[in-house]
């Protein structure tokens, strides 16, 4: 499974794939049918629990699906910031550091 841009396409995609209903989908992972609609169009963020619920019910991977929701938190908190590139770039050399100080 390749990621759609967005947690919620990739979501959609993964419904429609499927010819399902957002009621269909809501039902199965018990949620009202306008949360699955709000996280389809990126308006509601879902929980931990509710992403491995979609990882099951489309049988596709739960860290697949975590990255696309990571990856958007990231985007969008980074999304109004002047030097968001740049702030990227240090993050990943910083956690490349906290990952080799934690392992020492």
């Amino acid at each position: 499974m390749k990621p759609e841009k967005t947690f919620g396409d990739t979501v959609k995609k993964l419904r429609e794939e499927k010819k399902l209903t957002l009621r269909e989908v809501a039902c199965a992972l018990s949620i009202d049918t306008s949360m699955l609609g709000k996280i389809e169009k990126n308006s509601r963020r879902p929980t931990k629990i509710l992403i491995g619920g979609f990882a099951k019910f489309f049988d596709v991977s739960t860290k697949d699906l975590t990255i696309a929701y990571l990856s958007d938190s990231v985007a969008y908190q980074m999304m109004e910031e002047e030097y968001a590139n740049e702030v990227l770039r240090l993050a990943e050399e910083k956690v490349n550091y906290l990952k080799t100080k934690k392992t020492a």
